[in-house]
């Protein structure tokens, strides 16, 4: 089992990217903001779920654990395959998903292609329970941890992702600064604004 990668990003595209590991390169499916995250010739991490069939190995990436463990959740719902559960942490947010199911709400996932009404519906169903690992910022409010260690993970991440921790601890400060409580608390929606922050030639500056 490939449980993450650290290598250098020697090729992306728009769902995924070639990471070299020991000189040999793994092909990563990703969301499409994951692999537009990544910058060639850079260092990367990734946490990953190798998905076996009889035809194919499929290696698929994810940015924090929170989207690891919801893409497990999914592709263990009966009629939702890898692709599609790549799908929905494209559209949604980890705290976005948990949200929905604990409302019991499957408009949200009808809206990602390749999921039906009857697909949606399961999904709120079998992820209802499943979602021990979240913690309560407010009542009905899910997220998965304290916003300390959303900051701290989101640090880290960035600094897997090529920036340099000076860069990177700036440019999240500036995010917090501008994010309510509850944004605090998403790592996704965190990591996404910080890079966003950062812009697409800062992964280069300063040291490593």
């Amino acid at each position: 089992m490939i449980s993450s990668l650290r290598g250098t990003v020697i090729s992306t595209f728009g769902t995924g990217a070639v990471i070299e590991v020991g000189g040999v390169g793994f092909s990563v499916q990703l969301t499409p903001a994951h692999a537009l995250s990544l910058r060639l010739g850079d260092e990367a991490r990734v946490l990953t779920n190798l998905i076996v069939r009889e035809d194919s190995l499929s290696l698929f990436g994810f940015a924090d654990s929170e989207s690891l463990e919801i893409f497990s959740l999914l592709v263990a719902v009966t009629g939702v395959g890898p692709k599609s559960a790549m799908g929905v942490l494209a559209a949604l947010t980890p705290t976005e998903i948990a949200r929905a199911v604990s409302a019991d709400d499957d408009s949200v996932f009808r809206k990602v292609t390749g999921i039906g009404p009857k697909t949606a519906k399961l999904i709120v169903v079998s992820l209802t329970g499943k979602v021990a690992a979240f913690t309560l910022s407010q009542p009905g409010r899910p997220t998965f941890v304290p916003a300390s260690t959303v900051h701290d993970d989101v640090l880290v991440a960035l600094v897997g992702l090529g920036w340099n921790e000076r860069n990177a601890s700036e440019a999240l400060d500036r995010v917090l600064a501008d994010s309510s409580d509850d944004e605090k608390n998403s790592m996704q929606v965190l990591l996404r604004r910080s890079l966003t922050e950062l812009g697409p030639r800062q992964s280069s500056a300063g040291p490593r």
